[in-house]
């Protein structure tokens, strides 16, 4: 039996979580990764239960849940991470995260670093971990000011909580300093590139390649 070099290389998916501090770019860089089709990356999307606001979608930008739904997602041990905020709670359903993992392609996660955290202690095999720091702090209130959408007291406050989680990055596989975001894309880019191609995530797919090369006359 020949190896077929016309035949990916099946691999198990991965898990690419970003986190950053408000203001630093996670967003835009989650955007513009999903943007990419030749990434075919799968977004993540939440469970809640807040009540759903009238510009958001069931299904596209949450899945909005009873408590008694949620609750009992959480006893079935189907949620990768959760948590309370303000009142009510948000978690990431494991079902459709295995899905796609098993499909052979990757879930794009954007979770802060607690969240990170729960995921790691469930599945740490399948992640990859990037932190997004601001160029400054001086920059990081630059950019929380120029959004126009937060009083001065709600922008102080957000930088507070900036630095907390800025701490925390030496949590993370990978951190980049977004000071050009084309550049930082660049970077989360390769960083994927190069974790889809660690041999522990196709290791039963290159094993039956490699024996077909060896059979090969």
């Amino acid at each position: 039996m020949a190896a077929d070099a016309t035949q990916p290389i099946h691999r198990r998916g991965l898990m690419l979580i970003l986190s950053s501090p408000s203001g630093a770019g996670k967003s835009t860089l989650t955007r513009d990764l999903l943007r990419d089709p030749a990434l075919d990356l799968t977004l993540s999307i939440s469970v809640t239960t807040r009540s759903r606001r009238t510009s958001e979608v069931d299904g596209i930008h949450y899945l909005f849940k009873s408590r008694q739904e949620f609750e009992r997602l959480r006893a079935q041990d189907d949620l990768l991470e959760w948590a309370e905020v303000h009142g009510n709670f948000y978690g990431t359903p494991r079902s459709p995260v295995e899905e796609v993992l098993t499909q052979g392609r990757d879930m794009l996660f954007d979770i802060d670093y607690q969240g990170t955290q729960q995921v790691l202690k469930r599945a740490a095999k399948d992640v990859v971990t990037i932190f997004i720091l601001p160029p400054s702090m001086k920059e990081l209130r630059a950019r929380l000011e120029r959004r126009a959408e937060d009083a001065p007291e709600v922008i102080s406050k957000r930088l507070d909580n900036a630095r907390h989680e800025i701490a925390r990055w030496t949590m993370y596989d990978y951190v980049i300093v977004n000071e050009d975001i084309q550049r930082a894309l660049g970077e989360v880019k390769s960083i994927l590139i190069a974790e889809r191609l660690r041999r522990t995530r196709g290791e039963d797919g290159i094993d039956r390649f490699v024996k077909g090369l060896l059979e090969e006359k």
